[in-house]
């Protein structure tokens, strides 16, 4: 084992959400700090940004279709103010905590407080399993350099066995 981060990658709409929405399960009523991230569908089912919640039940529209937002990823604007708001706390350091953290992407590295929350994290020697963004540039890239860093794929094909094996993972880290 490397270290005390498991990055989870993989292709869009793989599961890496689901993957860690049932770590989060799994673990029960272990400490954990971070955060979750949510499609927002209309009733056609046509995706119109995402939701960002944390476990101590704080929750903000991290992107959307309809946002002016002047930070744009794709077709989404994104509140880097509602980012910093919700994600940033959730990553305050706690000795006894476990770290779920959904997503490190281009849309949350917009904000350099959360670059440096992550940072802080990862030098904490504090267990943390990420989701990471398959393709990106810059922090995406250097995280997944990170010396105490393993980089696990998600396919659809072992997703449904994932959740298990990383609870053996951070109980032996």
């Amino acid at each position: 084992m490397k270290g005390h981060v498991l990055l989870l990658s993989g292709v869009p709409d793989v599961g890496k959400s689901t993957v860690l929405r049932k770590v989060k399960q799994l673990l029960g009523q272990s400490p954990l700090r971070g955060f979750l991230t949510e499609e927002v569908r209309n009733a056609r089912g046509q995706r119109l940004g995402f939701q960002i919640e944390s476990f101590d039940g704080r929750t903000a529209r991290l992107a959307d279709v309809s946002s002016r937002s002047p930070h744009r990823i794709g077709r989404y604007g994104v509140d880097v103010a509602a980012l910093e708001r919700v994600a940033v706390p959730a990553l305050a350091l706690d000795e006894r905590a476990v770290y779920l953290v959904d997503e490190i992407g281009k849309m949350e590295c917009l904000s350099s407080t959360f670059v440096k929350a992550v940072v802080r994290l990862l030098d904490s020697r504090r267990p943390l399993v990420a989701t990471v963004a398959q393709r990106g540039a810059g922090f995406i890239v250097d995280i997944k350099r990170h010396p105490n860093a393993e980089l696990w794929q998600v396919t659809r094909e072992n997703r449904d066995d994932l959740p298990a094996r990383i609870v053996s993972w951070l109980e032996d880290s």
